[in-house]
């Protein structure tokens, strides 16, 4: 019966080419775009979640009051995590991870790379296993003078000889030997580095510290098994606060949260980590189901057009004795050999935009052909969509009647409401709420591009500093104004594109104890801060420590640190904030976060802090390329061991909205995907139409009916279907990106004529569509049309 079913279903796809291309090119459309959503999709979702201890494996995270709310972070002392191993028998292992940076010399090679600080257990706790190594891999970073690889890190070292056992120097300073080499990590792990050192390499380099007020490193931790997480986080909920001196500490409670569900749930909400990535899961999941009904619904309206010339078909099968039964399992079988010919279209078309996707998405996505679970999913993805799509096209055909069928009098056309025009109301409301969304995400990135920063960013440029540089600052300093190739230098603790430091604990005159727990963003400069960065002065003077000595304790603050402080004109001001400070000028807020974020208080140090980055200032009258090529010999001259390294700021100011790009970016391709399959469901409407008003059409035109008319006529009936879709999307759409611009401080406000837009370019969309096969069946011969009555 089933070979019966094929080979019947073969000679029908056959019989009508045309028909079946249009129906397979709709199904693979959408059935590839699932595909590549699912791919990038099952790569967020398992970030972090392949470990063989997943369920073992946990963060330390804090939470604490913050201006009269409740907030959780992931940075923490680094003193937390020996402690609690020593405190809690239910820690089998703990592993801190603070990221680095350094120089590397292996015989004539030099290169700057990232890597990590960890614990001997971290290699074990992660599954890290070595692919060379002289010792047992738990023990590859016991000592201070060991340093584990990454395979891709080691080859650019090494070239293809083994590692294993050689020297190399960091910083010019400190000798190591590498003790094993591990696999390059997967694209879906948090974890980012080229090689990694312990932590007594980190004492023996100065960085180190075990202050209970110091955030500044993630903690993971390895619980044995069956371990109840509520139970442990009663248990050490109050370790910071029994252990800590310092009073910017002493309410700071402590909690695990699941390493498996640290990726997707990375943001928090009155101190719970609920929400984040989640959020981009499943609003794509929604899509790629979306996208899945769409391209099934345009099947069951293009099969349903088909109903005039499968009807006798129906009717004579069922006059010799066929039952319905039989002829849906026909028709159910030529859905299924059209998804499974889709599938294979689907298969082609991901190969083909695999690699374009990927750089839209910033992974490294690939299909696993050789797992055997992909199949297993790609065979039950088939037949979902073959039965979905063709559930209703084998209902609906097997249900006439052969005395009607056969006398031509089973159709239904005049109906005022039909099953295939609520299909394209649904089609066209998915279509325009996708429309919406993306013209929304497109106006919010060109709204937080447009928004004033606080800072001149374009001819601003940073270098970190890294070995002579401290030592020879003022001479480079002087070197580079007297080129005439820089106008001002600052240094400072981090790029001004981001904060590297914040606190709480600060006392000034008026405040209470709920001010105590005010979150305060930390930056730092020596001098020239606000000629070098471009920020407004808006009263008082700029740190310098060079011409007023006493700077070593002057400060800066933004106006938004004075309006938390309640204080009218802070200039002259004395108040403590780890140390005693006093204020010499206030500055304008500028944006050293996300660009829709709102600008929290902040204290910019003097020389009482500490610097990691010199910004500079290029001449805007000469050639970047001259200015550069100066700079550079400048600092080769000072720092000849180290390589120069630049970053300008306005590109690191550009990276801030690389999420929101990528999901317009996103938006706009699925939008355009559905567009186009549910146009093709609208043309299997006009065209179903056009074959069950063939005769009316015929007198119409008879009785002296223009072209226009008819194509009026024809074309009214779908551009309402359409309208009714506009009406249903705008509410639903307006209260998803309503809620989605929750997600922002800086956000747009939604117009209405956004929505009209949207509206009009489905319209202009469907008016297109319908309209060519419309002015068609017009220009029919009346005589073809009526010969057969």
């Amino acid at each position: 019966m089933l070979r019966h079913y094929i080979k019947t279903a073969w000679r029908s796809l056959l019989r009508s080419k045309g028909f079946s291309a249009i129906n397979i090119a709709g199904l693979a459309i959408g059935m590839a775009s699932v595909i590549l959503i699912g791919l990038w999709l099952r790569n967020m979702v398992s970030t972090d979640r392949f470990y063989q201890k997943e369920d073992q494996l946990y963060i330390l995270s804090n939470r604490d009051k913050n201006g009269g709310n409740i907030w959780a972070w992931q940075a923490t002392p680094k003193i937390l995590g020996p402690t609690l191993k020593r405190e809690q028998p239910a820690i089998e292992a703990v592993s801190r991870y603070n990221g680095t940076n350094f120089l590397f010399t292996s015989g004539n090679i030099k290169m700057n790379a990232e890597g990590a600080y960890v614990d001997s257990s971290f290699l074990d706790m992660f599954d890290m296993k070595p692919l060379f190594s002289t010792n047992k891999y738990v023990n590859a970073l016991a000592g201070n003078d060991k340093i584990v690889l990454t395979q891709a890190f080691a080859k650019s070292l090494f070239g293809n000889t083994d590692p294993v056992g050689k020297p190399l120097m960091l910083n010019n300073k400190y000798n190591v030997t590498v003790s094993a080499v591990i696999k390059d990590l997967p694209s879906n792990t948090q974890f980012a580095f080229d090689y990694l050192l312990s932590w007594g390499f980190a004492k023996k380099a100065g960085n180190y510290d075990e202050w209970w007020g110091n955030n500044s490193v993630n903690t993971f931790i390895q619980l044995r098994p069956h371990s109840d997480l509520t139970v442990f986080n009663n248990k050490i909920k109050n370790t910071t606060i029994d252990h800590s001196k310092s009073t910017d500490a002493q309410t700071t409670e402590v909690f695990a949260f699941p390493l498996s569900k640290r990726f997707l749930y990375n943001k928090d909400v009155n101190g719970q980590f609920v929400t984040g990535n989640i959020v981009t899961v499943r609003l794509f999941s929604i899509i790629a189901l979306l996208i899945l009904i769409i391209a099934c619904i345009n099947f069951m309206n293009l099969s349903t057009a088909r109903s005039e010339r499968r009807a006798k078909e129906v009717g004579v099968r069922k006059v010799i004795g066929a039952y319905r039964r039989s002829l849906i399992g026909q028709f159910l079988s030529e859905s299924i050999l059209l998804s499974i010919l889709a599938f294979m279209i689907a298969i082609a078309i991901v190969v083909i935009a695999l690699p374009f996707f990927n750089q839209l998405v910033g992974k490294e996505l690939t299909i696993p052909f050789g797992n055997l679970y992909t199949w297993l999913a790609a065979v039950c993805f088939v037949l979902f969509t073959g039965l979905l799509a063709g559930s209703y096209p084998a209902l609906f055909l097997s249900s006439f009647r052969p005395v009607k069928v056969l006398k031509g009098a089973f159709r239904k056309s005049h109906s005022k409401i039909s099953l295939r025009s609520v299909l394209v109301v649904i089609q066209f409301t998915f279509s325009i709420i996708l429309i919406i969304a993306t013209v929304i995400v497109s106006r919010q990135i060109k709204y937080t591009q447009q928004r004033d920063n606080g800072y001149a960013k374009n001819g601003l440029i940073y270098t970190p500093i890294s070995g002579q540089i401290e030592k020879n600052y003022l001479v480079i300093k002087h070197e580079l104004l007297s080129s005439g190739a820089v106008l001002a230098v600052s240094k400072n603790m981090s790029p001004i594109t981001r904060q590297s430091s914040g606190g709480w604990g600060g006392k000034w005159p008026g405040s209470t104890p709920e001010d105590e727990h005010t979150n305060f963003a930390r930056y730092s400069t020596d001098a020239d801060f606000v000629k070098t960065m471009g920020v407004q002065l808006i009263s008082g003077r700029d740190i310098d420590i060079y011409k007023y000595p006493g700077d070593s304790t002057a400060c800066l603050l933004n106006e938004a640190a004075v309006k938390t402080m309640h204080i009218k004109n802070p200039v002259g001001l004395n108040f403590y904030f780890d140390t005693t400070l006093h204020v010499v000028g206030v500055v304008k807020d500028f944006v050293i976060n996300g660009a829709a974020e709102k600008v929290h208080p902040m204290i910019i140090f003097g020389p009482g802090s500490w610097f990691n980055d010199i910004h500079y200032r290029l001449n805007p009258n000469r050639p970047t390329e001259d200015c550069l090529k100066q700079i550079k010999a400048i600092f080769n001259k000072y720092n000849p061991e180290y390589p120069y390294q630049y970053a300008f700021v306005d590109k690191d100011y550009a990276k801030k909205f690389a999420e929101l790009q990528q999901t317009s970016k996103l938006s706009s391709l699925f939008a355009g995907l559905t567009i186009f399959i549910s146009c093709l469901g609208l043309l299997g409407l006009i065209i179903f139409m056009a074959e069950t008003r063939t005769k009316e059409i015929g007198v119409r035109k008879v009785l002296g009916a223009s072209v226009f008319n008819i194509t009026k006529l024809l074309s009214w009936q779908f551009l309402k279907l359409v309208g009714l879709s506009f009406l249903i999307a705008t509410p639903i759409a307006w209260y998803a990106m309503h809620k989605w611009l929750q997600n922002f401080d800086y956000k747009v406000h939604i117009e209405w004529w956004w929505f009209v837009a949207a509206g009009a370019l489905s319209l202009a969309i469907a008016l297109i569509t319908v309209s060519w096969q419309a002015i068609k069946a017009a220009r029919t011969n009346p005589v073809q049309s009526l010969k057969t009555e």
